[in-house]
């Protein structure tokens, strides 16, 4: 917390724009694994692949601007997604169709379907968006968290690189590992195939070109410091060799860098750099069949985007910098920065998809970017499109149909508990005054059991005690009305599982109502049960909120001071214990010497 705490307060604006809560982490030393995944389809860019900080997949609909799936890989910590890689474009059958007349045959249109996603736990998730369903997994080859994957164009392939050192090539028919070959000493952070299908590059901190079909290194290619983070093709294979060209960037490097693949071997510098004002974080572009042009996007992880147009006709000595550098920002009377997550080029020149605002909530938009102007601000209102695109996503909930002798507590979210009916029995008449009502928050208080199970012979019909989803009902309604009663009858259960649970079922908005309780109430030993439980299940969410500083300010001061003064208290225990120790050996030596004193 007070990492999370002291990141929130360094987060200021630098001289080139923003620094955005959750991608300066990486950019203030920490792990470039800490940037959340988020990427667009292919070709059509019609959907936006992204992890959140609550570790779910989303698919966002570009054109309609609303939530298409959602999957829950694990609720596991090591079964982090650390990468996701949309596969080719193929065409899926969505389910039993009318064979069609010759006549109104028509071109069957190829769409994204296949995601591939590799976790921290060494194994890799197939996700289908076509079905809505885990296409299957893939384990039992890396031992280590898995870095980077990445899709063969032609073939049903799928690359892996891992901390292991290793990659692994999948054979997605079978589900398998078709090869497996030790790639570096350091750990694989990026892979990319060609467009042709027949070279892969990888790379840790050497970039290593590898020949697919005997496994065998091509060709090295030395550059950079750090661990390479980026890797992608500028240029499809030509004719001649000497026309391959391919880009790099690595962590806590403001460059990118160009690469020419020469017959000759004479490829051991690269060609050209682009300057960046952060290390790399995501890379669009469109690949040339010739080997002059290249134009790309690239957004470092600042939340900018930077726009490259550049012939590569031969080295270039000089950092080239970029034509366009493209910014957000809010529409308050003191402007903040909203960073970008994604972007990708559209087919018009000027036309670029991107991705803005939270992780949880992101923003789809297409915009055109004048060249002419070297700095581009666009100015948007966030909170407004969020709640446009709320409105059009419509919730089907399903009614469930009870008896009318039952008693039921329905879990959920306060304003979000279906109605009750009940089931025609013969022919009795509904009566309009039903005995079964919904219980109020009295008789919900009434029916937790908080002190210890009775064990008395004549206690078995006793009232048993809420599941732990109720218990989160209660929490959210008494953080909301602010009911001192409700708060002290949770906050009294000593079952730390039940905590654990009650909190892991809390939603995100009341997370920090309750953090905040939490730090007025800290005194109580049973709250430090509560705020581990917090700390272990939302810190990724709260390390995304922007004005943590002065909201946990309070609870943050209050654990430094309690820091400081264990080591005191620890000073202490050890004194009073060697103090008892000495007390008891002289106890126990005057009561074996009072026989002699007595004769």
């Amino acid at each position: 917390l007070a990492s999370v705490v002291t990141r929130k307060r360094e987060g200021s604006m630098s001289e080139g724009g923003a620094a955005p809560a959750v991608t300066q982490m990486a950019a203030d030393g920490g792990s470039s694994s800490l940037q959340l995944p988020c990427v667009f389809s292919p070709k059509s860019r019609r959907y936006l692949a992204l992890c959140a900080q609550d570790g779910r997949l989303r698919i966002w609909n570009t054109d309609s601007k609303t939530l298409q799936q959602e999957y829950v890989p694990s609720a596991h910590l090591s079964a982090t997604c650390t990468c996701i890689a949309w596969g080719p474009c193929r065409t899926v059958k969505e389910g039993p169709q009318r064979k069609k007349r010759k006549s109104e045959a028509v071109q069957v249109e190829e769409k994204a379907d296949l995601l591939a996603m590799g976790t921290a736990a060494g194994t890799v998730l197939i996700y289908s968006t076509a079905k809505g369903v885990l296409h299957c997994t893939l384990d039992g080859g890396h031992s280590g968290g898995v870095n980077c994957v990445q899709w063969h164009p032609e073939d049903s392939l799928l690359y892996s690189g891992s901390d292991d050192t290793n990659i692994i090539e999948w054979d997605l028919q079978t589900g398998k590992t078709r090869s497996k070959w030790k790639a570096d000493r350091a750990a694989v952070t990026s892979l990319c195939v060609s467009p042709d299908g027949k070279l892969l590059l990888s790379a840790g901190q050497i970039i290593k070109m590898w020949d697919l079909a005997t496994k065998e290194v091509y060709r090295k290619f030395t550059g950079h410091s750090t661990a390479v983070t980026t890797l992608r093709f500028a240029t499809t294979r030509p004719p001649d060799s000497n026309g391959l060209y391919f880009l790099s960037g690595a962590a806590h490097d403001r460059l990118l860098s160009v690469w020419q693949v020469r017959e000759d071997g004479k490829d051991k510098n690269s060609v050209v750099s682009f300057t960046l004002t952060d290390e790399p974080q995501d890379i669009d572009l469109i690949a040339s069949n010739s080997k002059e042009e290249v134009r790309l996007v690239c957004l470092p992880c600042d939340g900018q985007l930077h726009l490259f147009e550049h012939f590569l006709n031969g080295p270039c000595k000089k950092p080239l910098s970029p034509s366009c550098t493209v910014q957000m920002s809010d529409t308050k009377d003191s402007p903040s920065p909203i960073p970008l997550l994604a972007a990708a080029l559209g087919a018009d020149t000027r036309t670029v998809l991107l991705a803005y605002g939270n992780h949880l909530q992101p923003v789809m938009e297409k915009v055109e970017i004048n060249t002419a102007e070297r700095h581009i601000c666009f100015t948007r209102d966030v909170q407004t499109s969020l709640s446009l695109s709320m409105e059009t996503s419509v919730s089907k909930v399903k009614i469930p149909i009870v008896n009318t002798k039952s008693r039921v507590l329905i879990p959920g979210l306060p304003g979000h508990q279906a109605p009750v009916k009940a089931t025609p029995q013969g022919s009795e008449k509904r009566k309009k005054d039903s005995d079964t009502k919904e219980m109020s928050i009295a008789e919900r208080l009434g029916e937790i059991n908080l002190s210890a199970v009775s064990t008395e012979k004549g206690s078995t019909k006793g009232t048993t005690s809420l599941q732990t989803d109720n218990f989160a009902v209660l929490l959210v309604q008494g953080l909301e009305s602010n009911d001192v009663n409700i708060l002290n009858k949770v906050f009294q259960t000593r079952k730390e599982m039940v905590i654990k649970k009650t909190v892991a079922r809390l939603p995100l908005p009341a997370i920090l109502p309750l953090v905040e309780e939490v730090s007025v109430r800290f005194l109580a030993v049973l709250m430090v049960r509560w705020l581990k439980a917090v700390l272990m299940h939302h810190t990724s969410y709260l390390a995304s909120l922007p004005d943590l500083v002065t909201q946990l300010g309070v609870l943050y001061h209050m654990i430094e001071s309690r820091v400081k003064m264990f080591h005191k208290l620890t000073k202490l225990h050890g004194k009073l214990y060697l103090l008892m120790t000495q007390v008891m050996a002289g106890g126990t030596h005057e009561m074996q010497m009072s026989p002699n004193s007595v004769v």
